[in-house]
């Protein structure tokens, strides 16, 4: 099962939620809410996987790439002794040497840019796929919430206070 099915359990859950009547608020299974939640938190985990097989696999492209312009460039040397003997000969092979060298140079670059874009490509969707799921449970929390608010009488009621974000330096 994957994380995309999950969040399409999720979105089912919410639409079979029954609507409190005068509000845009929705009864939601409990239980199920909170299966569906403790099942996105063991998937979650997968998807990191997944971006570190992405970054294991992009490491591995550009050894490849650097292997083959090593070799290329081995090659390019043993060739250029080969013709040491001849003038005309040596300037051709090094004017050779020199293009298969900047070629493979290019060659090189071009992989790694690649790699480096499928990369970022790749963990772009997985943010914004984490950062979706993770706004569906701030807002299945806070419709929790706000149903459980509503269900208390006034002069019992105890305001809540907002979780804090570590991100939020107002306070400091």
């Amino acid at each position: 099962m994957d994380i995309l099915h999950l969040v399409d359990r999720l979105e089912e859950l919410f639409n079979e939620s029954r609507p409190i009547p005068l509000t845009h608020n929705v009864i939601v299974d409990e239980d199920r809410m909170l299966d569906l939640i403790d099942q996105m938190r063991v998937m979650i985990p997968d998807e990191v996987k997944k971006a570190q097989q992405v970054l294991t696999q992009r490491d591995r492209i550009l050894a490849q790439s650097q292997e083959e312009a090593n070799r290329t460039l081995g090659l390019a040397r043993e060739k250029s002794k080969q013709l040491v003997e001849r003038d005309a000969v040596v300037q051709a092979a090094k004017v050779r040497s020199d293009e298969i060298r900047k070629q493979a140079e290019i060659d090189a670059e071009r992989t790694r840019r690649e790699a480096d874009g499928y990369v970022i490509q790749t963990l772009s969707r997985i943010e914004v796929e984490l950062e979706r799921l993770l706004n569906q449970a701030r807002n299945g929390i806070l419709a929790l919430e706000t149903i459980t608010n509503v269900d208390e009488p006034e002069d019992e009621h105890i305001p809540l206070e907002a979780p804090s974000d570590p991100d939020d330096d107002t306070d400091a």
